[in-house]
């Protein structure tokens, strides 16, 4: 039953799909509009959405093609939930002033599927719904949606936003303080209120990792500079003091008392995981190290302490400046004449070319110096044992989940 529809699908998308990144009227839509509004087939219907809502990434405003308001309410009374759900979205991508209240109302909706809510929100960031700042300040009590909504008020620049999240602040687990950190560090006035916050204990400047730093000093305000270099001080080092500090940490470990693995894995889950996978565990930012030399003390130091000696162009750091002043540090993943996607430590972004005020490819890795210098000695230990494990270790019992 589904060989013919299948072969048609591929045809018809074949056709279509390549044109959608650049369609600005319903000439390359209409025929994929047409079959939706012909088949009542819940799957198929699904494949052809997907490849539209695929193709339209990082778009807004197109215009709606013909015929889409009819298929858009018949889609809107499918068995299936993601029909329902990428049909909405799509209609939103067209301007649909409906869908965008419904959309609101699913947001803020208690009692909704909070995968449902989640896509409600996606649908609305991506389409930069004017009205989401205020939602998103009282999103942020919903533990529910509480990191995706950390995440999204980076889009939009209100005043309000940063006072709303250090407030908060002390109640946030781990991941959710991550999220925070990176939402402070995507604007100047965030910035300045985020150190302010570390002036008055708020947020303890031992929260904010050597990428955050670094993205703070992006800013190039000499403002944000100043109180950088008052509570972290330089971060940039001569080869002479990386290898000073290679030895130094290397003496430390093989004097010292031995680490644990398994609070090492704690160590590596709050300050190395977002970016890097270890058996089979992180992110996808940085490379896989699990097959890594890492039995080897020397080569361990050498990437962390000077990780800019040695960088692969899929590694080397991007910055994006976007027209409304957001600053968002990240590896290029993909670019078109349309949009640009970039993977930061916490979050993919697909950014439309139109809303880009710059994009600068830097000589650095996204790997940040100055790590290890943010730890204990027994941390470091920890760590460095951690890494060099043959094998997972369970987490330390007062990290559960973690």
């Amino acid at each position: 039953m589904r060989f013919i529809p299948c072969l048609l699908l591929v045809s018809i998308l074949s056709a279509a799909l390549p044109g959608l990144g650049n369609a600005q009227s319903d000439d390359t839509l209409a025929p994929l509009v047409q079959v939706l509004a012909q088949t009542d087939d819940p799957q198929f219907q699904l494949d052809i959405l997907k490849g539209m809502s695929d193709g339209l990434k990082g778009r807004r405003g197109v215009k709606m093609p013909a015929g889409w308001q009819e298929t858009a309410s018949k889609l809107a009374k499918s068995p299936n939930s993601q029909v329902r759900e990428l049909a909405q979205s799509l209609s939103l991508t067209f301007g649909s002033e409906a869908a965008l209240v419904s959309l609101r109302e699913q947001l803020m909706n208690s009692k909704a599927d909070a995968g449902s809510r989640q896509n409600a929100l996606d649908a609305l960031v991506a389409a930069r719904d004017p009205a989401l700042a205020e939602p998103l300040q009282q999103l942020i009590s919903d533990a529910a949606l509480r990191g995706a909504a950390l995440r999204a008020m980076a889009a939009y620049d209100d005043s309000r936003t940063p006072s709303a999240i250090i407030r908060i602040y002390s109640s946030l687990n781990t991941s959710e303080r991550k999220d925070a950190l990176n939402t402070l560090v995507s604007r100047q006035a965030f910035a300045k209120a985020l150190l302010a916050a570390v002036k008055n204990g708020s947020i303890s400047a031992k929260e904010l990792s050597a990428d955050l730093v670094r993205q703070l000093r992006s800013f190039k305000d000499p403002e944000i500079n100043g109180q950088v270099e008052k509570v972290w001080g330089v971060t940039r080092e001569s080869p002479e003091d990386k290898l000073k500090d290679m030895a130094r940490f290397k003496a430390m470990i093989q004097k010292g008392p031995p680490g644990d693995p398994s609070r090492g894995r704690a160590v590596f889950a709050r300050t190395c995981q977002q970016c890097h996978t270890l058996f089979d565990v992180g992110g996808k930012v940085g490379p896989d190290i699990t097959g890594s030399n890492r039995a080897d003390l020397d080569y361990i130091l050498h990437n962390v302490l000077d990780p800019n000696a040695e960088i692969p162009n899929d590694y080397r750091t991007s910055n994006l400046e976007t027209k409304d002043d957001r600053s968002i540090t990240g590896i290029v993943k993909q670019q078109d004449a349309q949009s640009v996607t970039i993977v930061t430590p916490n979050e993919t972004l697909t950014i439309p070319r139109s809303d880009i005020k710059s994009l600068v490819q830097g000589e650095i890795s996204m790997m940040p110096e100055g790590l290890l210098q943010l730890f204990t000695e027994a941390e470091v230990r920890d760590l460095i044992a951690y890494l060099k494990s043959p094998q997972q270790v369970p987490l330390p019992p007062e990290e559960p989940g973690k």
